[in-house]
């Protein structure tokens, strides 16, 4: 276990013995100044890119020895969320993101699309009618049927659909729903077509109260069709699809999003850090400059040039990072670290630009290092892990920034684990209409944990919080008959995510998700 302290140039780091980072086992190390006759002249090269601050260069710092085994202090947050002062209805968590405006604009836009098709065929799409499709959109994700005709088929008929509005008016709607004019644009931006969409959804999002708390990380919306904006991540449980960038709590909500891409010019009022880091820098701007609030990422973010950008707006960070950004940092090699025992770790500490970096390498299964710029290894505390040798469980030391990186890291995939339990399954030709369903999941989510956060504030119980969504045993009877139905005649269903609630519950009076209550009330005629 080691911790030492030197200085890092951001940038390019120096290559020279002096300027590693070394010490020993058992104290952290400040480097004094040496003399000027031995630090190393500066190219003509070098002082030009040292002279550029705004491209992430800084000058080297004088290094300070003196032996210290002190620990940092932990930065206060001086943000505050505000108490609830009242429960809302379901309906009115939603119209918090879907309001008013952004119906009419969908109303219109469709009705457009419908004419530009065929002038002799107007939709003539209102308010109303697009409330009650986005409700059967929603109800429809409860029962998990393959095709969306079945919920009109005799066999198979959901009365809370089908009676809502006919088949055909149904399908009229899909094939014409529409969000933004394909005449007049110029199509520099990949999802013009949805862009409206998303900037009046990123600006409520902005708005929602942040907590102290907050997580950067990919979210891949199942896409296998065509389009250039389909990626392949190998390491995501849906490995095609959109890839959206998302800025949200370790409970996560989401503040601010992104959708991936390529190349963005980064705005002129934003610092250069890199490519990955430049995502971060965007998504980062809703946060409340100076008030410590921490941000996690993992890998493919982390970079010295961000941390140290972030620490000098008030924004403290921590995430994994890859050992070629820390060439300068010279940790001990897996296999002395996998010689050493499970839960053997190394730290060192580092000055850029007065921000304080604390680099830990940790072994549990295999190695990992984190970059924090506000905790360190200390104070080191106990995990459980299990021994395959030994055939036990064992007690292992796990750093502090290994602790507080695991607690908050996963506010994106939390979220994620939440869309997936009731995905919309709806198809279509149409490339963008698998994005809008989705922000339409993504916001009922949303929604469901404002509506979880307001509960906490006031102070109402767990099992208080689900009694209002109780459904009605007419509504489990129902589920169940339509696959039943299904599966005498020989229609192919997969698991429906009601029923597999309600086997796993146990019992009739299961509860069901906020979906059921909120889609019920969206698709009831209003005025």
């Amino acid at each position: 276990m080691e911790g030492n302290k030197g200085n890092v140039q951001l940038g390019t780091f120096p290559q020279s013995e002096d300027s590693e980072l070394s010490g020993s086992d058992s104290e952290v190390e400040e480097w004094i100044p040496e003399s000027e006759e031995h630090q190393p002249q500066a190219s003509d090269s070098e002082e030009e890119g040292d002279s550029d601050e705004e491209d992430g260069e800084v000058s080297h710092l004088p290094r300070l020895r003196k032996a210290h085994t002190s620990v940092d202090a932990y930065p206060d947050w001086q943000g505050q969320l505000p108490k609830a002062d009242d429960i809302l209805s379901p309906l009115q968590y939603f119209r918090k993101f879907f309001s008013e405006d952004i119906l009419q604009v969908i109303v219109e836009e469709s009705n457009l699309y419908a004419i530009q098709c065929d002038p002799n065929k107007p939709l003539n799409l209102t308010t109303n009618e697009l409330e009650q499709f986005l409700g059967t959109v929603v109800y429809m994700s409860l029962f998990g049927l393959p095709a969306t005709r079945m919920f009109w088929n005799k066999a198979t008929r959901v009365s809370e659909v089908a009676e809502t509005m006919t088949l055909n008016r149904w399908e009229a709607i899909k094939r014409s729903l529409h969000i933004n004019n394909n005449e007049g644009q110029e199509q520099v931006d990949p999802p013009y077509k949805i862009r409206p969409l998303v900037t009046h959804l990123t600006s409520k999002l902005v708005s929602i109260p942040m907590s102290e708390k907050l997580t950067i990380d990919e979210q891949m919306v199942p896409f296998k069709g065509r389009n250039r904006l389909k990626q392949y991540l190998p390491s995501k449980p849906k490995k095609w699809g959109y890839k959206i960038l998302i800025l949200a709590e370790s409970n996560g909500i989401p503040y601010n999003l992104e959708i991936y891409t390529g190349r963005v010019n980064q705005p002129l009022e934003l610092p250069v850090v890199g490519a990955s880091g430049n995502v971060v820098l965007r998504l980062a701007q809703p946060i409340p400059k100076e008030e410590n609030y921490k941000l996690f990422f993992d890998n493919w973010f982390t970079s010295v040039p961000l941390v140290v950008t972030l620490n000098e707006q008030g924004i403290r960070c921590t995430g994994t990072v890859r050992g070629n950004r820390l060439p300068v940092v010279n940790l001990k090699s897996d296999a002395d670290l996998k010689r050493a025992g499970r839960g053997a770790f190394e730290e060192k500490i580092a000055m850029v630009r007065e921000t304080t970096l604390h680099v830990v390498k940790w072994y549990d299964n295999r190695s990992v290092t984190l970059l924090s710029d506000h905790i360190g290894a200390n104070p080191v505390t106990k995990v459980d892990r299990w021994d395959r040798n030994q055939k036990k469980h064992i007690t292992v030391p796990s750093p502090a920034v290994v602790q507080e990186y695991n607690k908050n890291m996963g506010g994106v995939d939390l979220l994620d684990s939440l869309i997936a339990l009731y995905r919309n399954k709806v198809r279509s030709k149409k490339w963008y209409h698998r994005l809008v369903f989705h922000f339409l999941d993504m916001i009922i989510v949303t929604t469901w944990l404002l509506y979880r956060r307001d509960c906490e504030g006031t102070g109402m119980e767990k099992k208080d919080q689900m009694r209002p969504f109780l459904p009605s045993n007419l509504t489990l009877q129902r589920a169940s008959a339509c696959v039943e139905k299904a599966w005498r005649r020989r229609e192919v269903v997969p698991a429906s995510p009601l029923l597999a609630h309600m086997r796993r519950r146990g019992r009739k009076d299961a509860q069901l998700p906020f979906q059921s209550k909120m889609s019920a009330w969206i698709k009831q005629p209003t005025g």
